[in-house]
């Protein structure tokens, strides 16, 4: 009867031990076959890319660090959750104009010197011209400028084609 219970004991201990045991890496990665290598060499690329900023256009971060501008509103009753050319339509024209409510549409105005008055576009974002800082960077006026809201704030120009909307009226 003892000697059942010991064995049992006995058992109980090394099946516990057994299940804890982790792995051992048998394999250097080095041994490993060459498509491993090289995932492994992307990984250590990746990892160490991801630890670098992004870089910024020159004089860029200067105008981002003297703030975020002054808040003017909010999105206008009536435009889409993606209302940036709905917003322009509304400060130029006074009205919402449907098919300006999609900011590529804008590049179907004639292309214009940067001037105030004059509209940046490019797919995707479109805001007004105010007054010429310095550089590439204006005083604009941005609807859905982030978080909801409607800003006047520097902002660059590089990337944006500067068109004239009030020409093809």
């Amino acid at each position: 009867m003892i000697l059942r219970l010991l064995a049992g004991a006995l058992l109980c201990v090394l099946t516990i031990h057994a299940a804890d045991a982790r792995p051992r890496q048998t394999t250097s990665t080095l041994s490993r076959s060459s498509g491993s290598l090289k995932y492994l060499k992307r990984k250590a690329f990746r990892s160490k890319m991801s630890k670098r900023p992004a870089p910024m256009p020159p004089g860029l971060h200067r105008v981002m660090a003297t703030g975020a501008g002054r808040i003017v509103g909010g999105r206008p009753a009536g435009c889409p959750r993606r209302y940036c050319g709905c917003g322009a339509s509304l400060h130029i024209f006074g009205r919402i104009i449907p098919r300006l409510n999609l900011a590529a549409n804008w590049l179907r105005f004639p292309r214009a010197a940067k001037a105030p008055g004059m509209v940046a576009a490019r797919r995707g974002h479109v805001f007004v011209l105010k007054r010429h800082l310095h550089g590439k960077v204006w005083l604009v006026w941005d609807a859905n400028s982030g978080r909801g809201k409607t800003r006047i704030h520097p902002r660059s120009i590089a990337g944006f084609t500067i068109v004239d909307p009030r020409a093809g009226t």
